[in-house]
């Protein structure tokens, strides 16, 4: 999550490259339909259902036609003037829900962030790169493997734990998740750590048992620190396209989603999805990663992802 000049513009490359599918389908069409000719009423109509085949749902999609229209109805216009015209739009709609994840100096200590999200979203690896991250720029870190349920989850964060020089607060396969993070919790504490990062089973949100544990963890949380978890993170996975938003919903009734992370932004990625899940969270997109690097997760700019969407290069 570096803000380095030479690393932004390499991630942003990575990300418009993730993002091809989604850009190639959507500019490729538009392109074809809207240059050399003037816009009207039927292109419009047109652009409206493209956008909608690239997952930005109904409601997001009219307002970005719109949007499009108003720039360049009646008149003739070149693909470059197309795409800016396209990512404006787009990036408008973004903006209003684009937010900063920013778990130093809030004057919390230790400050928690709880990771929410079903199996396979990408939240295990998520957490172990923001611990990583976070111990490189001199912050006091700890991990706590909440997902006592999954062996492998524990020990992908004893990975990133050793790697970063990150302590790992775990329990025995089945343990009691609300016991385990009261135990992390009290020792971060002691310790003087800056940030605690908890991770939970991947739930799914129709198994009511495994949602009111988590539900417990938050209790538990809140009975140590009434503010605590300063964070709650929903990792989603992008490559699900919009059942995400259920799994949004669930969460959010549970946990109190104050964040969203759009993962696997690259690959088969349906990017369009990150608009309907941002317009429906009640909570901001914070972060998006498009791939297994570190630095392959970034604070969230709705104006880059625009470009990046529409296939443009950064600014």
């Amino acid at each position: 999550m570096t803000d380095s000049t030479s690393d932004k513009r390499g991630w942003f490359s990575r990300l418009t490259q993730g993002l091809t599918r989604t850009s190639k389908q959507m500019t490729e069409q538009v392109v074809s339909v809207f240059t050399k000719v003037k816009l009207d009423q039927a292109a419009l109509d047109q652009l409206e259902d493209l956008l909608i085949e690239a997952d930005l749902g109904p409601q997001a999609a009219a307002r970005v036609a719109e949007a499009f229209g108003k720039s360049r109805f009646g008149r003739e216009s070149s693909e470059a003037e197309i795409k800016e015209s396209l990512a404006e739009a787009i990036a408008a709609e973004l903006a209003p829900h684009q937010g900063r994840f920013e778990p130093l100096g809030g004057g919390h200590r230790p400050f928690v962030v709880l990771f929410v999200g079903v199996n396979g979203s990408g939240k295990t690896t998520t957490l172990g790169k923001i611990a990583a991250d976070l111990k490189s720029r001199g912050s006091k870190v700890m991990i706590a493997a909440g997902d006592t349920f999954r062996a492998a989850a524990i020990e992908q964060l004893k990975v990133w734990g050793d790697r970063a020089g990150v302590p790992v607060i775990s329990s025995k396969i089945g343990g009691d998740a609300a016991g385990l993070v009261f135990e992390a919790f009290e020792t971060a504490r002691a310790d003087g750590v800056d940030v605690l990062l908890i991770d939970t089973a991947g739930r799914l949100q129709n198994k009511t048992a495994l949602m009111d544990e988590l539900a417990k963890v938050v209790r538990v949380l809140k009975k140590l620190d009434p503010t605590a978890p300063h964070e709650t993170l929903l990792v989603l996975d992008a490559t699900v396209g919009r059942n995400a938003l259920s799994q949004m919903e669930a969460f959010d009734r549970t946990a109190g989603v104050t964040g969203v992370v759009m993962t696997k932004l690259d690959g088969t990625a349906r990017g369009g999805v990150l608009i309907p899940v941002a317009e429906a969270a009640h909570a901001p997109i914070k972060l998006i990663g498009v791939g297994e690097n570190i630095e392959d997760l970034q604070p969230f700019d709705a104006r880059g992802f625009a470009r990046s969407l529409v296939g443009l290069q950064a600014e």
